[in-house]
């Protein structure tokens, strides 16, 4: 099984701010606040966590062929 990729850039939708993180394995992150903005982003409809709506990479668990985080 391929290493999935462990870092994503989430870009804020209301103020473009960027940050690179580290995503969890074991779990999807629902939540995140901007650091520049302080709004809470939250997952697309049809989207696990806000790596996948939101980062330029998927979630690990995405990446690896799961249908949903768990």
């Amino acid at each position: 099984m391929i290493k999935p990729i462990s870092e994503s850039t989430i870009t804020c939708p209301e103020c473009g701010h960027r940050k690179t993180e580290l995503m969890p394995t074991n779990c999807c992150q629902f939540f995140y606040e901007c650091e520049n903005c302080q709004s809470v982003l939250k997952p697309e409809t049809g989207d696990c966590c806000v790596y996948c709506s939101y980062g330029t990479v998927p979630c690990p668990p995405i990446q690896q062929g799961s249908d949903c985080c768990s």
